[in-house]
């Protein structure tokens, strides 16, 4: 369940300015029913300024008389208030613990996404051109331990992402009028 932005200065508006039980609070803000008669009670959130969610479009003020009105009824949030996701632009970050399993997923997407311009490549795994050229070349300082692995499985990228740039890759040779490359197939393991 979605809560509202900053729930216990939600829920001593709600105490102060409304006749909700603490039952029907304590389920809108996720709080349990005894932290809410606490704060009612004064023993906790001194002094934390109530936030009034009918003012910021949480819930509307006909939904809390409607639930005043009935002690079995629930508040819901309002569509509105729910934040939507967004994804930042610019370079990805990554972890530092993930940063040495890079050049293998760069090497795993040259060797089985050829389409992928560096710049795709880039942008999937966050990092930049002069790293893909020395993985390609094999001249990257670490290239002998370099082993192609999966950046969705080392967590570098989402499957959707790998998708999209491979698509969108698959179109614009499509359009330039080459042959779509086809990946190798995956390696089997020498012991099986």
């Amino acid at each position: 369940m979605t809560l509202p932005l900053m729930p216990k200065a939600t829920a001593v508006w709600l105490i102060e300015k409304t006749a909700l039980t603490f039952t029907q609070i304590a389920e809108f803000c996720g709080m349990h029913p005894l932290e809410v008669q606490a704060i009612a009670d004064g023993e906790v959130a001194q002094g934390i300024v109530g936030y009034d969610p009918i003012a910021n479009g949480q819930v509307s003020a006909a939904d809390i008389a409607r639930c005043e009105a009935d002690a079995a009824g629930r508040l819901k949030l309002a569509a509105s208030a729910l934040p939507v996701p967004k994804r930042a632009k610019g370079s990805r970050y990554t972890p530092v613990a993930k940063r040495n399993d890079r050049p293998d997923g760069i090497a795993f997407l040259l060797r089985n996404f050829p389409q992928l311009t560096e710049a795709q490549v880039g942008k999937l795994l966050g990092t930049t051109k002069e790293t893909i050229q020395k993985v390609r070349e094999r001249s990257h300082w670490n290239s002998a331990n370099i082993k192609p692995r999966d950046p969705v499985i080392l967590g570098l990228c989402s499957q959707t992402d790998l998708n999209a740039a491979v698509l969108s890759a698959n179109e614009r040779l499509e359009r330039e009028g080459h042959a779509v490359p086809v990946p190798p197939p995956p390696e089997e393991d020498e012991a099986a």
